[in-house]
């Protein structure tokens, strides 16, 4: 059972216990949210959702006690069960693997080679005037030549599905064996899987490329050819409530619970501690230290230029949706790069930021989410999530540019 974090962090803090009147029902693709009703609230057990014997008694470490109801949760599996007769997702992505195709994801250092149906391959090129190229790679798998088109026979009884951005998508897996061998694990050689994604307007992008054990790795890929099948179109996973109600006394919310959530909201203003952010859309992204003595000194993380962005856009996903329950699809998150920074000392590049704008809903209709991530040195992740955006977002085009009146 997958709970929000801010709750799952409050498990810990507050030292909770539980006893269950019922089975749990645990998955880790179900998300939750902890409600908190007061003593006079009632609610309908007619529907079926939620049952007078399906709930847990939570006791924090201050003895506090609260009854929480859970709901009774059954795999909706309505539109997977109908009749579906198209071709298989083997058949629809034969056309990427004939046509000998490679997409390519480029980063700080490596670059990453995904030739579909071939092989998955890390390499890094190193060019000095007037001497021969030196290449530094990887192969982190292929395609065993003697099955030949064995992807084309690759049956599967159940759709797997991967929490990917916060949202349940299906996918359909391409394994590839024997990579360059592994000194970290005894010379195996490496080992990929590849999760082929629909997404409508992607280009088989790569969307990400993670080693998620030694020497094997997993790559995430978006294309369009997998959509016309019912069961890989990506679906809404709605947020289960949970209500819990005090008992004896207890408080309406446990008070660790309380008191982490005041820390957090402190950690969620930008630039809490020495460097704060100043986010400009459509200008730049600088980080700056005020200092009564030396006055302010700024770093220029990124500055906007149309032309960058709409280059990067191409090889990256600007615009990327979510299906909401009535089935209408809005854009979800939008990305925009932010190049020629200030030169970094580590690096010698210039400094650049993808700033990611997320709807996100919130009970305060005005909040705003501020982080500031640094996953490789000089280069960062700016997240700005909120629900005043949302119909902004709505706006973007293909390349992620917003319609927004001057």
């Amino acid at each position: 059972m997958r709970v929000s974090w801010r709750w799952f962090l409050g498990l810990f803090w507050v030292g909770l216990s539980a006893t269950r009147a019922g089975s749990p029902v645990i998955s880790d693709e179900i998300p939750f949210k902890i409600r908190w009703p007061g003593a006079d609230f009632t609610l309908s057990t007619s529907g079926g959702l939620y049952k007078e014997d399906n709930y847990v008694i939570m006791t924090t470490a201050e003895k506090e006690k609260y009854k929480c109801l859970l709901p009774s949760l059954s795999s909706n599996q309505e539109d997977d069960m109908k009749e579906y007769s198209g071709p298989s997702p083997a058949e629809l992505l034969e056309p990427l693997f004939k046509q000998s195709s490679c997409s390519y994801r480029i980063e700080s250092y490596w670059t990453y080679e995904v030739c579909h149906g071939k092989h998955v391959r890390q390499y890094h090129e190193d060019k000095e005037t007037g001497q021969k190229i030196n290449i530094q790679e990887y192969y982190l798998g292929t395609m065993n030549k003697k099955d030949g088109a064995g992807w084309q026979i690759c049956k599967l009884k159940f759709v797997p599905t991967k929490n990917i951005e916060g949202q349940l998508t299906p996918y359909y897996p391409v394994e590839m064996g024997q990579g360059t061998e592994c000194s970290l694990r005894q010379n195996e050689p490496r080992f990929t899987t590849v999760l082929y994604v629909c997404h409508p307007e992607a280009k088989h992008e790569i969307l990400t490329i993670a080693e998620v054990t030694t020497c094997q790795y997993e790559v995430v890929v978006l294309t369009p050819l997998l959509c016309p099948h019912p069961k890989y179109r990506s679906k809404s996973s709605p947020v289960n409530d949970i209500f819990c109600q005090a008992l004896g006394g207890s408080p309406l919310r446990p008070q660790s619970l309380s008191q982490l959530d005041r820390e957090q909201e402190e950690l969620l203003k930008p630039g809490v501690g020495w460097w704060k952010y100043e986010f400009c859309y459509g200008k730049h992204v600088h980080q700056y230290h005020e200092d009564k003595e030396q006055g302010k000194n700024i770093v220029v993380v990124g500055s906007w230029n149309t032309e960058d962005h709409i280059n990067w856009a191409k090889k990256n996903v600007a615009r990327s949706y979510h299906l909401k329950d009535d089935g209408v699809q809005k854009v979800k998150v939008v990305s925009h790069f932010y190049g020629h920074g200030d030169v970094c000392d580590l690096t010698g590049k210039p400094r650049q930021v993808i700033v990611k704008l997320k709807c996100k809903e919130s009970e305060s209709p005005h909040a705003v989410t501020v982080y500031m991530l640094e996953p490789q040195t000089c280069q960062y992740v700016l997240g700005v999530e909120s629900p005043v955006i949302c119909k902004i977002l709505d706006t973007a085009d293909e390349n992620g540019l917003l319609s927004i009146p001057s």
